[in-house]
C-alpha cells in the first residue's frame, strides 16, 4: 500500500546548529503514528517542517504522491494536513462554537455549511454542551478539546497532534486516547507528538524515535519498548522495568 505521508531525508538548520538531520518515515491511511523522543530530540520542528511553518534545509515531504515541501501553511492545510500546537491557541474572547468555526471556513464561505460541520463536531469531541462558553473561560482539558476540534474542523486526512495530552490528567487523557481511536475508526491518519508513554504505547500503530535531531529506530510499541538504544536515550530503566511486568 502506497504511504499517505512520506517524510524523505528531512534535514533542518538553524545557523550551525542542526535540529533535524536526514530524518525518514512513513504514514499510511488509518494509521496513528507516534513521534517520541527527549526534549530537545526535533520532534516539534520536524512538525514544523511537515506543516509549511519551516522550510527544510534539505530532504522532501511527499503527501498522496505530491512533493509539498516548501508550501505554505495554509496551503497544506487546505490539502488535508493539519495540526495542533504545544501552546494552546484558543481565541479567548470567541465561544467554543466560534472557535470551532474558524477552522470549518476553510472550505466554505457558508456560515449555514460551516455551523453544520462544527455541530458535528462539537458531538464527536464532547464539547457540544459548552459550546457558547467563552474561550477565555476554559479548562485546559477543554482548551485542548477546542483546539483539536477546531483541528478537525478543517476535514483533515492527517491530524497531528503536539503534545496534547501535557498537563492533563488520567481521566482526560483515557478520553483523549479514546478520541485518537474514533478518529482512527472514521478513516483518519493521526501523527502524535507525546511524552506519555502509558498513553502512547497503547493507541499507536507504529512509533519513531528521535534523539537529537536523529531517527534512532521505529516500529511496534513493543518492539520500540525493548529497543536498548531507546531506553537508554529516553525510556530508562525504570520504565522498560515497568512495562515488562505490565
Amino acid at each position: 500500500m502506497k504511504p499517505l505521508l512520506e517524510i524523505k531525508n528531512i534535514t533542518m538548520k538553524f545557523g550551525s546548529l542542526v535540529a533535524n538531520e536526514d530524518v525518514s518515515f512513513t504514514i499510511h491511511e488509518n494509521e496513528i503514528v507516534s513521534l517520541i523522543g527527549p526534549n530537545g530530540a526535533g520532534k516539534t520542528t520536524l512538525f514544523n517542517c511537515i506543516t509549511g511553518f519551516y522550510k527544510p534545509f534539505s530532504g522532501n515531504v511527499v503527501y498522496r504522491g505530491k512533493d509539498i515541501t516548501g508550501m505554505t501553511s495554509y496551503e497544506i492545510c487546505s490539502l488535508g494536513i493539519t495540526r495542533t500546537f504545544q501552546i494552546v491557541k484558543t481565541l479567548n474572547e470567541m465561544t467554543v462554537e466560534e472557535n470551532v468555526m474558524t477552522g470549518a471556513f476553510l472550505h466554505t464561505r457558508s456560515r449555514k455549511r460551516a455551523a453544520r460541520t462544527t455541530g458535528d463536531i462539537l458531538e464527536l469531541t464532547g464539547l457540544i454542551s459548552k459550546k457558547n462558553i467563552l474561550g477565555a473561560n476554559l479548562t485546559i482539558a477543554d482548551r485542548k478539546r477546542v483546539e483539536i476540534a477546531r483541528a478537525l474542523a478543517t476535514n483533515p486526512r492527517i491530524l497531528m497532534l503536539d503534545e496534547c495530552m501535557a498537563g492533563l490528567n488520567q481521566t482526560e487523557i483515557k478520553d483523549v486516547m479514546s478520541l485518537c481511536l474514533r478518529l482512527k475508526e472514521r478513516g483518519l491518519s493521526l501523527l502524535i507528538v507525546e511524552h506519555i508513554m502509558e498513553a502512547i504505547m497503547p493507541i499507536s500503530d507504529n512509533i519513531v524515535v528521535l534523539n537529537a535531531g536523529k531517527k534512532i529506530t521505529e516500529g511496534i510499541p513493543q518492539d520500540v519498548v525493548n529497543n536498548e538504544e531507546v531506553i537508554k536515550a529516553y525510556l530508562g530503566d525504570r520504565y522498560h522495568a515497568k512495562s515488562k511486568k505490565s
